[in-house]
């Protein structure tokens, strides 16, 4: 069996038994096509031995990828190696015969502070306090009063968006894949499809919060859009995860920011709040969906500094040996 086919047929059968995403199926796609274009011209399966995988890995590192990534591609490579020998095709895997080092690298996950985090949250509520609240049943009325709607909509949605990606910690492709049917009301739960096929419940605590998204929700209610998703666009379909991007751009450059935020920085920023604010590590761990407590661990770098700064700042040793 040829290489090419063999990527074929995996993509195909594999993504049909396990719940991933297009998302990372699009990734997975994508690293193996590299590979193939690496791989000598109508290279077969069984021609995939470690030297043709450790060159692979030399030539990405001489192309500066980052470990991390090269540590990705490789992860998808002994999925789809594991995959054909399951299948009978192949006798074991070459990464018996591999050893790799790409270095280790932490990176530290990057947060807003509290100021900001909260100048953010203050924008979007100013930003969709200064629309006009339409007049009830004028919303089909007339050009102008949709036009009204919609600019109320679209202020109340970036609000709601901007609340909900701090208030459950929620990554940006989780939100956008929410569904209106995901937002269980009474509750006030949301049902998120996690990372890797982990779904899990997402609670909205805060009153305040729970407000905008009941408001959003009975707002969304009136669009005259088929889609099921919970956040629509101008053209009422699924909002994109660069269109989430977009929105908490503007915030951030109409807040007075400087430095570039990403939707994914209020999940880091909630997450390093939450453990500076004593929750228990585990607790955090199912917030965030994390399928490991070393993903969550990440955090424990960032509160430490904070930890050794206010005892720098608060601990009597400080003072008490200089009146000894």
């Amino acid at each position: 069996m040829l290489l090419t086919q063999a990527v074929s047929e995996f993509l195909s059968g594999y993504f049909s038994t396990h719940d991933r995403s297009t998302k990372t199926e699009s990734a997975y796609r994508a690293d193996l096509e590299q590979l193939v274009a690496y791989a000598p011209k109508d290279c077969l399966l069984t021609s995939l031995d470690a030297s043709l995988i450790e060159t692979w890995a030399a030539s990405l590192r001489a192309q500066s990828y980052s470990p991390a990534s090269m540590r990705r591609k490789l992860v998808v490579l002994k999925v789809f190696c594991s995959y054909w020998v399951r299948k009978g095709t192949l006798s074991e895997s070459p990464f018996w015969r591999v050893k790799l080092s790409f270095g280790r690298v932490v990176q530290l996950p990057r947060s807003l502070t509290e100021s900001e985090m909260r100048e953010l949250l203050r924008q979007a509520g100013r930003n969709h306090s200064a629309t006009q609240i339409p007049r009830k049943r004028s919303i089909l009325a007339r050009p102008e009063d949709r036009r009204a709607f919609l600019q109320y909509y679209r202020s109340l949605r970036n609000l709601a968006l901007v609340d909900l990606l701090f208030a459950t910690g929620m990554r940006v492709g989780e939100v956008s894949s929410l569904n209106v049917s995901d937002f269980e009301v009474s509750e006030s739960v949301f049902k998120v499809r996690g990372k890797g096929g982990r779904d899990r419940l997402a609670f909205v605590v805060d009153e305040d919060s729970v407000k905008i998204q009941r408001e959003h929700l009975g707002a969304r209610a009136q669009l005259p859009s088929s889609s099921p998703a919970l956040f629509v666009n101008a053209l009422n379909e699924r909002l994109s995860t660069q269109g989430i991007a977009n929105i908490i751009a503007k915030f951030r450059k109409d807040a007075g920011i400087e430095r570039h935020v990403t939707p994914h920085m209020l999940r880091h920023t909630v997450a390093t709040l939450l453990l500076r604010n004593g929750v228990d590590i585990r607790v955090v761990q199912e917030f965030l969906g994390h399928a490991s407590i070393a993903t969550t661990q990440r955090y424990t770098h960032i509160t430490k500094d904070h930890l050794v700064r206010v005892l720098r700042q608060h601990h009597p040793s400080m003072g008490i040996r200089d009146a000894v």
